[in-house]
């Protein structure tokens, strides 16, 4: 499958507003939906096009300078989600379905009730998936994520389908955020969620965020405005196939370093683990495809028992529950009069059966089928 990753200009001379740079655009979707591909991935999509006067944005009274990004130097009322946003999703979203079954992915940081908006209506549907990049925001606490997945779910219109984000290409590795262990039981909850799930790259074998020498930095947030700890190229490293040269990534010394422990950490070694975090995420895939109760099915019972995050998955009279340790320590958690079989824990090393308590091991996520 292949998606084109569109970045469709908002300059003055290159605006929406204009017919013959409208056409030119649409021209180049054409273009890639002709050759087969399966949708578009729509860069800073809420700042297509920006206010017909091109009025200056006002001064953010909340800036610190020296403390905050630069980009918050100013309030971006004028540059984004202008009121024609939404005709442009719409005439989108007409185009590519003309071409059979695609998929628009629109990149959008935007508090929950912000996001909706780009899903449309029935009659008039907008983005299938406008993304939901909330993951990456809230504290890793069962109580700040259960009230959040309660939030977004309570917010979808019924005609949107969830989606969640874990990682991406401008914020710290979740390994690196969580630790090892933790990392494990994220991959669980990215992939037992209700929705479509984006995996970034790396994040299947662990990987963490490379530390960049002051002259190999290339991500121009660094280069202006060092120090600040505002540089995406530690997230950026190349990607560990082996324990060769360059980590397999390429013949060349690739423009960002390769992490120190890519000899160990790379697709080839945590193949033959069948315990890695490699295998996890297969085994986790695996199980998706398998229960239609995960992939399909609906969400409930979201809560959290002490540190653990707890939900049900439910298709017709499937029942699974995901339990989720989010601390070190070992917890139970109450099974009540049901049983149940456990189908698969982060350590990969228990299908054991489960009655009145299930009992979880620090940094141990778990999916259990319900009788």
């Amino acid at each position: 499958r292949y998606y084109y990753h569109a970045y469709l200009s908002s300059q003055p001379d290159l605006n929406w507003r204009n017919p013959e740079v409208r056409e030119a655009m649409f021209g180049v979707l054409h273009f890639w939906l002709a050759r087969g591909v399966d949708g578009f991935r729509l860069d800073a999509f809420r700042r297509l096009i920006k206010d017909i006067e091109f009025r200056d944005e006002p001064l953010n009274p909340d800036y610190r300078p020296g403390v905050d990004n630069p980009a918050k130097r100013l309030r971006p009322i004028h540059t984004t989600e202008q009121p024609e946003l939404f005709e442009i999703v719409r005439a989108i979203r007409q185009l590519v379905e003309a071409h059979g079954e695609r998929v628009l992915i629109g990149e959008l940081y935007l508090p929950i009730a912000r996001l909706m908006p780009f899903y449309g209506t029935p009659e008039a549907p907008g983005i299938q998936l406008p993304t939901n990049f909330h993951l990456l925001m809230r504290p890793w606490e069962a109580d700040a994520l259960a009230d959040l997945i309660r939030e977004y779910e309570a917010a979808l219109p019924d005609h949107g389908w969830p989606n969640w984000v874990l990682g991406n290409h401008d914020n710290h590795r979740i390994a690196s955020k969580l630790g090892a262990a933790q990392a494990r039981v994220a991959a669980l909850l990215l992939l037992s969620l209700r929705g479509t799930p984006t995996l970034y790259y790396g994040d299947e074998l662990g990987m963490e965020d490379v530390p960049i020498p002051a002259d190999r930095v290339q991500d121009p947030w660094e280069l202006n405005v060092p120090g600040q700890g505002l540089g995406r190229d530690p997230e950026r490293s190349p990607m560990q196939w082996t324990d060769g040269l360059h980590a397999g990534f390429s013949e060349v010394a690739p423009w960002l370093p390769v992490a120190a422990d890519a000899h160990r950490v790379n697709v080839a070694v945590q193949h033959n683990d069948p315990c890695s975090m490699l295998n996890l995420h297969r085994e986790l895939l695996a199980l998706r495809r398998q229960e239609t109760a995960l992939s399909l099915g609906a969400i409930s019972e979201i809560q959290a028992v002490g540190p653990c995050l707890c939900y049900r998955r439910s298709d017709g009279e499937r029942r699974l529950l995901v339990a989720l340790n989010l601390s070190s320590a070992e917890v139970a958690v109450p099974l009540g009069p049901g049983r149940g079989r456990m189908l698969l824990s982060t350590h990969l090393d228990r299908e054991d059966a489960v009655a009145g308590t299930l009992r979880l091991r620090g940094d141990e996520g778990v999916v259990v089928a319900l009788r």
